[in-house]
């Protein structure tokens, strides 16, 4: 069932660990230290405190609670006192990271929190997790800030963290697990399908049909590695479901709004792409070019000032919803369009206001 569940989310959501026996029966070397001959007698946690980079004290005397602090190999308490020549090691049940993830004090918008789990607003621009070149300033390094005084919540664990992922220029709700079973709960939730997540997008051309369905499996375009396509070989990609829905035509772009049924990279730009109407200002896909409208210098004029105002691809995850791990109650939450994407459809409607009084 693990492996079914990574396969549906890999491509928006962390893995999901196997948690029990089982996952803790190896343990890894994270820091090793020989104690120096001089050293005067000193509790472990404090010890290893001074010695171990963005590492709380809570978070030291947790790890060694669970029997990961070693004294010449055996495992120690919190107020074992370390003594000249001991050699004092730090094991871990998952191996170590190449990039560890360090804090770093990133401003959150925080839309809900409690113990279990938490609800952020992420801007566009902001990379979600580390990698390809993105190993500082990303969302996850904020929230190992955030909760850096937590001592359950280690940001190098993948058995917490995010739950799902939207691209760095996509505005919107994330929802991020504060325990290992929360993720587990939620990252069932979005296998099975029963997340609520609507997207707005703004899009290129006239939408004819009031509302419709994209389902078209997804792969890695073998013409360029950057981008994503719909594949007719479902063996090749992976199934994915888009509902769509027009909330407003505005001349050469239209407002839809999008109800993902799964969740793959880019699936929402590449659906949309796939029937004909790139995101606005989507540069990977071709959205920061001209598709619609006029040849005239002033019209020309007018997008360009539109794709200044917003400068990346018109796309917001706007609502999310799901069942509280713990709880077992039904969260909804919404956070409104951004300044950049409101300006631009603001724009649009003037463009259009202006062009049906000529």
């Amino acid at each position: 069932m693990i492996e079914e569940i990574q396969d549906e989310l890999d491509d928006s959501m962390d893995d999901i660990e196997p948690v029990g026996d089982e996952a803790n029966s190896q343990l890894y070397e994270h820091f090793k230290v020989v104690v120096d001959k001089g050293q005067n007698p000193i509790r472990v946690d404090k010890y290893l405190f001074e010695r171990i980079v963005n590492a709380s004290r809570n978070r030291i005397q947790n790890a060694a609670d669970s029997g990961f602090v070693m004294a010449n190999g055996k495992p120690v308490k919190s107020n074992y006192k370390v003594k000249p020549g001991d050699v004092i090691t730090v094991m871990m049940d998952r191996p170590r990271y190449e990039n560890e993830i360090i804090p770093e004090n990133i401003p959150l918008d925080i839309i809900y929190e409690d113990e279990t789990l938490m609800v952020v607003n992420k801007p566009a621009g902001l990379v979600v997790h580390p990698g390809h070149g993105n190993y500082h300033g990303t969302l996850v390094n904020a929230l190992a800030w955030h909760m850096q005084d937590n001592p359950n919540y280690d940001a190098n664990d993948p058995r917490l963290g995010l739950v799902h992922r939207i691209d760095k220029d996509t505005s919107g709700l994330l929802v991020i697990a504060k325990t290992p079973d929360a993720k587990t709960h939620l990252g069932n939730q979005f296998f099975h399908k029963t997340t609520k997540r609507k997207y707005r997008a703004l899009v290129w051309g006239t939408v004819e049909n009031d509302e419709g369905t994209i389902v078209g499996s997804i792969a890695r375009n073998p013409k360029d590695r950057m981008q994503m396509a719909v594949t007719p070989d479902d063996e090749m990609g992976k199934h994915a479901v888009t509902h769509y829905k027009v909330l407003e035509r505005l001349g050469y772009v239209t407002l839809v709004e999008c109800v993902l049924e799964t969740g793959r990279t880019h699936q929402i730009r590449v659906h949309m792409k796939h029937i004909g109407h790139v995101l606005f200002n989507d540069e990977r896909y071709g959205g920061h070019e001209i598709l619609k409208g006029t040849h005239f210098a002033k019209y020309k004029q007018f997008v360009n000032n539109c794709f200044d105002t917003c400068p990346r691809q018109a796309l917001h995850a706007m609502t999310l919803g799901f069942i509280h791990p713990v709880t077992g109650e039904e969260m909804n939450f919404s956070t409104p369009i951004p300044k950049d994407m409101e300006s631009v459809i603001e724009k649009w409607r003037t463009y259009i206001s202006n062009r049906d009084i000529e």
